[in-house]
């Protein structure tokens, strides 16, 4: 229906609250003082000394060009600063990019990879969705579309949506 938002349309509730405006420096901050609270010894990324010989955490030359040109990867920082207080991970690999956030039940990720050119962005549905550049497993975006910001902040904003409780007291 045209004028009415995406999220009213496919009948999930819209993310609630804004974005912090961390600075770099308060979202370091804020970061650091989660994992002294935590006592959490893990990395925030593999160590090179972990990965296996023929494993590669760099993005090849033509990936890394799709990958700037959508600008999924700033959108994806800023999320994890303002969000989630840094505590998410990127991890490159040769076709693409893996941002991946929570622990146990409540892990997340957003997998994007370039093939042939496109965007592709792993979704979390099985059958195909009303979405034009959906193949039912996968949302397979042409430069025309990954270039497009609106349409990335909105493909992005369906993978961010969390849950509206609605309080039961009176």
């Amino acid at each position: 229906m045209p004028g009415k938002h995406n999220s009213e349309q496919s009948g999930k509730a819209p993310i609630l609250g804004q974005g912090h405006n961390l600075s770099n420096a308060e979202g370091e901050m804020i970061k650091q003082m989660i994992r002294e609270e935590q006592h959490s010894q893990r990395e925030l990324f593999i160590p090179q000394e972990d990965l296996a010989d023929e494993a590669t955490t760099t993005m090849s030359p033509p990936t890394a060009q799709v990958i700037a040109a959508s600008h999924i990867r700033p959108i994806l920082e800023m999320f994890n600063r303002d969000f989630l207080y840094g505590q998410g991970r990127f991890y490159e690999y040769k076709a693409g990019l893996i941002f991946k956030w929570g622990d146990g039940y409540s892990r997340r990720h957003i997998w994007a990879t370039v093939e042939d050119g496109n965007l592709v962005l792993e979704t979390s549905h099985a059958k195909k969705c009303d979405k034009p550049y959906c193949n039912g497993t996968h949302h397979v975006l042409t430069p025309e579309l990954y270039t497009d910001q609106t349409l990335i902040n909105q493909e992005l904003g369906d993978r961010f949506r969390r849950p509206v409780y609605e309080s039961t007291e009176d």
